[in-house]
Formats: structure tokens, C-alpha cells, sequence
């Protein structure tokens, strides 16, 4: 029995040795709980610390004044421009730069001196439905602030201010609204990269990769025949949940079939260029499924597809222009729910077209400089 024990302790602390004398293994046991945990303590948090909006105060008065300053004055909400005109409320909603418009009426300040309720309305953007549900409950505990204390002040017992919510793109905030469009992208990039980077793995493991460098194919021939029929699938993927989105859950598709498949085009090319980094570094499957795991969870988390991107710390939001899946979920919600046009979506083609070429060209080089 105690030489038994000896031994069993021999090879305990031979699998250690093994373990923590391999660099990829120490990297495993480290780096991505702590990754993880800084992702999930940071930036993928429910709260929302920060809602832009955008205010048409058509009252101009003392007390309308008063009510913008409890905003201003809470450390949640970031005024970000007064508007003129009200045909500047759907800029404000349509680019993203306001996630609620505040409008006051002409009457404001004489309706509350009068004891009447006075009416403020809020228009919020319904794309995430989430987020905006959570802003509007942060603003309706601004308001029942204002109401309490020009009652105290005023010696009025009936309400103050009444507000009337719209939300735009998604009237009755529903959760799939959003959701549904937005796996588009996510489950198409975690399906595609995964494959992608296994492909040339599994080639060298069973012994073919060498087999395939005797033909005559020349690496960019090699490349392009493992990136077009993953970039075929991922469209797959994407059609399949198109179809089920809008025959299944009755989300109605307002925009551009074409432009949508165009810029589902752009992302695929970038998330199939990501797999085949990864494929080319890896030595074996299972370093190859270890590669692409660490890049899908830091992406899908970091995407907007949970927690917003404007709600992460301002580091982290600059770290995030590397990352396809952002410009991919806001790319289809806008085009499926908003109709957005090219104009519109510039700023997600063009890093998808970025990111895409930059992974392309990496990946040839790597795949080059060890055929050498």
C-alpha cells in the first residue's frame, strides 16, 4: 500500500512537471480564466453606466431647465447635443450617437405652475431592446425625482410630468427583436472559424497536408480552396437563420437582402481569414479548436451582442476595432431593422473590408514562410 502510494505520487508530480514545463500548457491554465474574468468583471456587465441622448426642448424656460439638469446632473446620462429641429431626431436615433431623444413641449413650465401634468416625451432606440428598456427605468427614476421635489417645492399633490415612451425599430421592445438578428453574425462566426481553423490541423494530422505541398497548387491556390467553401457554409449559416428569424419568429425584414448578403460577404471573408491564422499556427486539432475558442468568447462577448459597446471602459472600446463580430451585429439589426443604406453602414463595411484583407494576406504569409 505505501509503495503504491509512492508511486501514485511519482506520477502526480511527473503530470505537473509535463504540465507546467510546457509553455501552451501554462498559457491554457492562466491566461484565459484571468481574460475571462476581467471580460466578465469590465466589460461584459449588465449595468448600463452611460446613456447618450439628445434633447428638443421647444419650451426654453426655467423649469424645463431644471428637469435637464436632474439629468445632467446624474452620473448615468451624457447629454450630447440640444436639437433644433425635430426632423434631428432621426440622425441622432438612425447614426447611433443618442440611444434616447427627449422632447419638450412649447407649454412645459405653464402646465406644471398650473397643477396640470405636462408631457415629455422620449423616444428611444429599440435595436436593443435590453438597453433600452433599462434607459427608459433610469430615466422614469429622474423623473419621479423632479416630480417629488417640485411638489414639496410647489405644494402641489397631483403629478408633474407625464411621459410618453416610443421606441423606434422595436415598438414593443421585444427581446427577440434584437437577439434573433443578431446571432445572425454570432453563430455564423463561431461555426465558420471553428471550421476554418481546424481544416489544414486536420490535414496535418492525418497526413495529407504534405501530400497536398507535393501537387501542383501553389499556397494561394491552397488558401483560396479552404476559404471560399467555408465562406460558402458560413452564408448557409446565415440564410438558415434569416429564414427562421422571419418565417419562424415573424420578425419583419425592412432593409436590403443584397446589401445584407454584401456585408455578411465582408464579415465571412474576415472571420474565415481569423480561422485560417489560427489553422496555420496550430500544429494539431486540438490546439487548433484551443486557438479558436480563445478568439470566439473574448469576440462574441465584446460584440454589443449583450452589453453595450459605449457601456465598456473607453481602453477597451479602442481595442475593439479588431473585432468583425461588432461591425457585423450592428451591420444586420440596422439593415433588418432599420433599412439602413451603404451611406449609412460605411463604418462597418470598411473595417470588415480592413479586417477581412489584413487576416488574408497573414495567413498566406504564414502559410508561406513554413513551406519554406
Amino acid at each position: 500500500m505505501r509503495s503504491s502510494f509512492f508511486r501514485i505520487l511519482a506520477l502526480i508530480r511527473k503530470e505537473f512537471l509535463a504540465v507546467l514545463k510546457d509553455p501552451r500548457s501554462r498559457f491554457i491554465i492562466f491566461v484565459p480564466p484571468i481574460l475571462q474574468c476581467f471580460i466578465f468583471g469590465y466589460a461584459a456587465s449588465f449595468d448600463l453606466n452611460s446613456i447618450p441622448y439628445a434633447v428638443f426642448d421647444q419650451d426654453q424656460s426655467a423649469a424645463s431647465a431644471a428637469f435637464l439638469s436632474r439629468l445632467d446632473g446624474s452620473s448615468i446620462f451624457r447629454r450630447q447635443a440640444v436639437l433644433g429641429r425635430s426632423e434631428d431626431i432621426h440622425t441622432w436615433i438612425d447614426n447611433c450617437r443618442a440611444l434616447l431623444v427627449i422632447q419638450i413641449g412649447q407649454d412645459f413650465e405653464r402646465h406644471l405652475l398650473a397643477g396640470e401634468p405636462a408631457q415629455v416625451q422620449v423616444i428611444a432606440d429599440g435595436r436593443n431592446s435590453n438597453t433600452a428598456g433599462t434607459a427608459l427605468g433610469y430615466f422614469e427614476i429622474v423623473v419621479e425625482a423632479f416630480n417629488a421635489s417640485w411638489r414639496a417645492n410647489h405644494g402641489q399633490g397631483s403629478p408633474t410630468i407625464r411621459t410618453v415612451t416610443r421606441s423606434w425599430f422595436n415598438p414593443n421592445l421585444d427581446s427577440r427583436w434584437s437577439m434573433i438578428p443578431s446571432l445572425i453574425g454570432t453563430l455564423t462566426m463561431m461555426g465558420t472559424l471553428m471550421l476554418t481553423a481546424m481544416s489544414v490541423a486536420r490535414e496535418r494530422e492525418q497526413g495529407t497536408f504534405d501530400q497536398l505541398l507535393v501537387t501542383p497548387f501553389r499556397p494561394f491556390e491552397i488558401m483560396a480552396g479552404k476559404a471560399l467553401p467555408n465562406i460558402a457554409i458560413g452564408l448557409t449559416q446565415s440564410t438558415t437563420i434569416l429564414l427562421i428569424a422571419q418565417f419562424w419568429f415573424h420578425i419583419p425584414f425592412v432593409g436590403s437582402f443584397l446589401l445584407l448578403y454584401a456585408g455578411l460577404g465582408l464579415f465571412l471573408m474576415a472571420a474565415v481569414g481569423l480561422g485560417l491564422l489560427v489553422s496555420s499556427i496550430a500544429a494539431t486539432m486540438q490546439q487548433a479548436m484551443l486557438y479558436a475558442f480563445l478568439l470566439v468568447m473574448p469576440f462574441a462577448l465584446l460584440s454589443g451582442l449583450t452589453t453595450p459597446v459605449n457601456s465598456m471602459p473607453e481602453f477597451l472600446q479602442s481595442a475593439l476595432v479588431i473585432n468583425p463580430l461588432r461591425y457585423a451585429l450592428d451591420l444586420t439589426k440596422r439593415i433588418y431593422l432599420e433599412n439602413a443604406g451603404f451611406a449609412q453602414l460605411s463604418s462597418d463595411f470598411l473595417p470588415l473590408t480592413v479586417i477581412g484583407l489584413v487576416t488574408l494576406f497573414g495567413a498566406a504569409w504564414l502559410f508561406r514562410k513554413r513551406l519554406t
